[in-house]
Order: C-alpha cells, then structure tokens, then sequence
C-alpha cells in the first residue's frame, strides 16, 4: 500500500467515524422529541454491555487451582466493593484491575 492509499484510507476511517459520533446529535438536536425505543435502549444498554464484558472477561476463568481463580475473584470484589462505597464507575474498574495485574505479577 502506498503513502497514498494510507492517507485516504485513514481520511475515510477518520471520516465515518465522526460521521457515526455526530449523527445522533444531529438526527435528535433537540428540536424533536426522541423516540421511546431510543430512550429506552439509553436506559437499559449500559448495563447490558457491562454485563457482557463481565462475561467476556471471565469466561476463561479455571477452577483447577485457587491461584487460577483467586485474582479474578478479588479484582471482582474490589470493583464491587469500590462502587458500592464510592459509587464512581472509573474508579472502581481502575483500582480493580490494578488490584488484578498486582495480584497476577506479584502474589499468584
């Protein structure tokens, strides 16, 4: 592929990809009342996704020995612990997977 190509290939990416972020706001710009289904899917997709990451993350999870489940358990806990006192997402996914890489390199 040539310099070229390259660059109008990222245009073209860089491109679509604003278009995709900004049509929302373009489509319901306040002057029309949003659709129920699209309120609704605002409400109800961000646990969905967390939930299938969740899933995702632990789906290769082996119970063979407690060193192979442990670290995932408690970075699981500590997320949830976390969220529950502080009620702050970044934070908690934050500290639990440092808590997680700490516990995989250091202790397990």
């Amino acid at each position: 592929m040539t310099d070229k190509h390259y660059w109008i290939s990222l245009a073209i990416m860089v491109i679509i990809t604003a278009l995709l972020r900004f049509l929302p706001f373009i489509i319901f710009n306040g002057k029309r009342k949003t659709p129920a289904i699209i309120e609704k899917l605002g409400r109800t997709l961000p646990f969905a996704v967390m939930g299938m990451l969740v899933v995702y993350c632990l789906k290769g999870i082996s119970f063979s020995s407690v060193s192979d489940f442990l670290p995932e358990l408690i970075g699981c806990l500590v997320v949830g612990l976390l969220y529950i006192w502080k009620k702050n997402t970044l934070l908690s996914i934050l500290v639990g997977t440092v808590s997680y890489m700490l516990l995989v390199q250091l202790v397990f």
